[in-house]
């Protein structure tokens, strides 16, 4: 995903067709010149359809769509005619995405699965004709029903990626470098804060055909929910992610505080990340001996499974993989914390 063409915010202005109106018109033909009502009903006006397709990654097919307007529907004729409905128009969007009203920030749909298809807006019922009026005490009604007007509002199109695990941790904690040696994904990867602007997506294969998704998101910095770095406006990406990977390099100064700034940072987002279930991957293990990695043991956050990897290395990356897939089991079948790490890190 490079970063111009990575688009997960759009702002989009839709509007559903109007329904046609009814028609007012009487029968006559040459042998029933005092024939009765049959004008036709109006057509409904087009719909604003959402629609997922599993072949979008982002919304960048939307980044210069400002309007998105349905057709009206025709009037209704004689003869019992019915109007023409109106065209409606389906805007489609990556698996994860998310409409909310521009104005009240109502959530108005979400898409999850491809082909799912919702009306957003739907179109207005076209009015009913004259012939739908007459009455045996009023048999030529000369008043026919106008068409409902469409919707429109303006509307905010988020993307929330989906994956299993999400990677979090601070600027240059070798989140990119890690998803980089355990997939296929080539995100930038550099030696200075924020070198990944955009989240990348890497499927992690395991033997036996076994795989999951991991997304690594821009790094976090003390303040970021008051919009200090990058804010947290990738933050959403990892909020339907099943497990929550921190990452803290071995090299850093305070371990504990700065985990608690990483979570500290997640609650003020959206406190409901604090409830998924949460896995600490020490990085740059390479940079310790043994008796320094014994040391730092003692330094790490109380209540959360831990493990020294090395992504230059590949110090326990297979290790990490295991555990992460059965951590992603065992939340798929019930709500209780992962299992504990291998007692003794392996895969040196």
């Amino acid at each position: 995903m490079a970063s111009p063409n990575f688009i997960d915010y759009v702002k989009i202005n839709c509007r559903s067709g109007a329904g046609g109106a009814g028609s007012v018109h009487f029968r006559r033909e040459k042998f029933a010149p005092l024939g009765g009502p049959d004008g036709g009903d109006g057509g409904r006006g087009g719909h604003v359809v959402l629609r997922g397709n599993a072949q979008l990654w982002t919304l960048l097919h939307l980044k210069y769509t400002k309007h998105v307007f349905a057709k009206n529907g025709q009037a209704g004729t004689g003869a019992r005619c019915s109007g023409k409905q109106g065209a409606d128009v389906v805007i489609e969007v990556p698996l994860g995405t998310v409409v909310k009203h521009a104005e009240t920030e109502e959530q108005l749909a979400e898409i999850m699965h491809d082909g799912e298809e919702l009306i957003l807006f739907p179109g207005g019922r076209g009015g009913l004709g004259n012939v739908n009026f007459a009455t045996p005490t009023n048999q030529a009604p000369r008043y026919a029903q106008p068409g409902e007007p469409g919707q429109e509002a303006w509307v905010v199109i988020e993307l929330k990626v989906l994956a299993d695990v999400g990677l979090v941790g601070f600027p240059n904690a070798g989140k990119s470098t890690l998803l980089s040696v355990v997939s296929a994904a080539r995100p930038e990867i550099a030696d200075y804060p924020f070198t990944t602007l955009v989240p990348n997506l890497g499927v992690v294969g395991l033997s036996g055909d076994r795989s999951f998704v991991m997304a690594d998101i821009p790094g976090i910095i003390e303040g970021a929910a008051e919009g200090r770095g990058l804010g947290t406006r990738f933050l959403r990406h990892i909020e339907r992610n099943s497990i929550l990977l921190f990452m803290l390099p071995a090299d850093s100064p305070d371990l504990r505080r700065e985990y608690q700034i990483l979570l500290n940072e997640l609650g003020q987002h959206n406190p409901e990340l604090l409830d998924k279930n949460r896995l600490l991957a020490i990085t740059k293990a390479d940079l310790l001996d043994d008796e320094l990695e014994q040391a730092l043991q003692a330094e790490l956050p109380p209540g959360v499974p831990a493990l020294f990897i090395s992504s230059l290395t590949g110090k326990n990356i297979p290790a990490l993989k295991e555990w992460v897939w059965a951590a992603l089991r065992e939340a798929s079948v019930v709500e209780t914390p992962p299992p504990a790490w291998p007692a003794t890190p392996h895969d040196h």
